[in-house]
């Protein structure tokens, strides 16, 4: 168990503090900010990358992958933000860049969390999945300008719906953990 919670903290996921055991870390808009602006940094050049370098496994795993969201979407249920993960490291994977795709694989644990609470409104979820099938298109026909596009459109979106949903950090309460 300990373990496991020394991993949460290494993820950034938990913190310790002494004699008083783990925390979740709360939700912060610098935290997104940061996170959020990485991704558009780096994902869209990965990810039309690994449009042009992925095998015909990888596009069948990615096309699965998809089918899998939709699937959870729809059914409301547990793992979205799980599979939302899942389907947009299988776009990047293919890129074959080692450290680009550890630090995006990185970030992606970081941003789970963020994208659960982004999906909370009505209609997002749908909002999604349609970004998704656009940008699923754009991958599979190889049109990387396209791709480029779609990818930070959709990053940069989910920021800025997170900028209205978080409370600013500077009017959280003092002295919470």
């Amino acid at each position: 168990m300990r373990e496991a919670l020394g991993r949460l903290e290494q993820e950034g996921l938990v913190r310790a503090q002494a004699n008083r055991g783990f925390f979740v870390r709360p939700l912060s808009t610098e935290e997104a900010e940061e996170v959020f602006d990485l991704r558009l940094t780096l994902e869209p050049a990965a990810v039309a990358r690994a449009a042009t370098r992925a095998t015909d496994d990888e596009r069948a795993f990615a096309t699965d992958t998809l089918e899998t969201l939709y699937r959870v979407t729809d059914e409301h249920g547990e793992g979205v933000g799980a599979f939302n993960r899942a389907f947009h490291l299988a776009l990047i994977r293919p890129s074959r860049s080692f450290v680009t795709n550890s630090i995006l694989e990185r970030l992606h644990v970081l941003s789970e969390r963020y994208v659960r609470k982004h999906l909370e409104p009505l209609g997002r979820d749908e909002r999604a999945n349609d970004e998704h099938r656009e940008i699923f298109k754009a991958w599979l026909a190889r049109d990387t300008d396209t791709l480029q596009r779609l990818m930070h459109d959709h990053i940069g979106q989910t920021l800025e719906d997170l900028r209205r949903q978080l409370p600013r950090d500077d009017a959280a309460p003092a002295g919470k953990p």
